[in-house]
């Protein structure tokens, strides 16, 4: 698959939305390495040592610092640089985020989602598009079996709705305008609880961590005995960029469906399982939990089926949990020790793609 991808990726010309973000980042640099030719639309990196700045990522792509809720603007860069392939990850994706600014929320991840599909719609250029949205997007019933692609949509809060809707709102420009377009294959996709290097979100796990360990003080576990289906981030991205490849290759068997793209069911860990793990490389860190600070409501459980995506993509994750906690852990304290961030990120792409079966 690695020489596959190389040969299919090479010259192609690729947009990405949300290219500073975390899982951005590492998507715009992966498809540098595979000889891309990558544009970026995205607000400017929200956080201080950002993955987009420590990869040099704005001297390597063409990048945009655009809001995507300005559409004028959004469908002229497209028009512009006639992509063959749209990656759309531009989203607000912080669940307590959504709870303080919903109006952000929704406009960000309806309206902005609904700009591109526009976009995208008068862009002839475009061969495949692959538009994530997140497995909260599911109305969440605390099942203990996996969410098919098929399941309800929605939620309770306003980043879970927002999702929910740019889902519907990608089903309705299928509908009415991809079905029948000629040579373009469109789907969505589904993934969550992605941990790698390099993330410095607020409100997240594993940079919560780092940054207790750089401030060297305790770490504070909201919800220790929440379960939750831990992946590297290089899995679903791999996923995505698998998804592409094949509706760019034969979209009338693809086209316009939603894919799930999450860890096999080992990996369904408890948050204080991944703390533990994680700290293997700082000990002399400790875990303490606070959950007097606990205002909004959070899934104990969410996780997905991946049935389809190996059954039709061939697509399985490659990193069990520890493994994947194992290569988070690496890429910080590499980092954090003098290394060069771009010559471990290059390793660790390499190490995943060399990855017969699953570690």
């Amino acid at each position: 698959m690695n020489n596959v991808l190389h040969e299919f990726y090479r010259n192609k010309k690729v947009l990405l939305t949300g290219h500073t973000g975390f899982k951005g980042s590492w998507l715009a640099f992966w498809l540098k390495t595979l000889g891309a030719h990558v544009t970026g639309v995205a607000l400017e990196p929200e956080y201080e040592n950002s993955l987009f700045e420590k990869l040099s990522l704005s001297n390597i792509i063409d990048t945009h610092f655009q809001d995507i809720r300005d559409y004028a603007k959004l469908e002229a860069i497209i028009s512009r640089t006639e992509p063959d392939i749209v990656f759309h990850l531009a989203a607000q994706a912080l669940v307590r985020r959504s709870y303080e600014d919903p109006m952000l929320t929704f406009s960000t991840n309806v309206m902005g989602s609904l700009n591109l599909l526009e976009s995208i719609r008068h862009c002839p250029s475009i061969r495949s598009l692959v538009y994530i949205t997140s497995d909260k997007c599911y109305w969440n019933n605390e099942w203990t079996w996996g969410y098919r692609e098929s399941d309800s949509l929605g939620g309770p809060d306003p980043y879970s709705a927002s999702k929910a809707c740019a889902e519907h709102v990608f089903k309705s420009y299928f509908l009415s305008y991809f079905r029948e377009r000629p040579n373009f294959g469109c789907a969505s996709t589904r993934a969550g609880n992605v941990i790698g290097g390099g993330d410095r979100a607020k409100d997240r796990i594993v940079p919560d961590i780092i940054r207790a360990i750089e401030k060297s003080t305790p770490i504070f576990l909201r919800n220790p005995q929440s379960t939750r289906p831990w992946q590297h981030v290089l899995d679903p991205l791999h996923g995505y960029l698998c998804l592409a490849m094949a509706l760019y290759n034969n979209p009338s068997q693809l086209n316009g469906e939603a894919w799930n793209f999450g860890p096999s069911n080992q990996s369904i860990k408890m948050v204080y399982e991944l703390a533990e793990l994680l700290l293997d490389f700082w000990p002399e860190t400790s875990i303490e939990t606070n959950t007097l600070n606990k205002n909004y409501h959070e899934s104990n459980l969410l996780h997905l089926s991946i049935d389809k995506a190996q059954s039709l993509l061939k697509w399985v994750p490659k990193y069990h949990f520890k493994h994947a906690v194992s290569q988070v852990g690496s890429w910080y304290k590499r980092v954090h020790d003098g290394e060069d961030p771009k010559q471990v990120t290059t390793e660790q792409i390499t190490h995943f793609m060399e990855c017969k079966e699953t570690v």
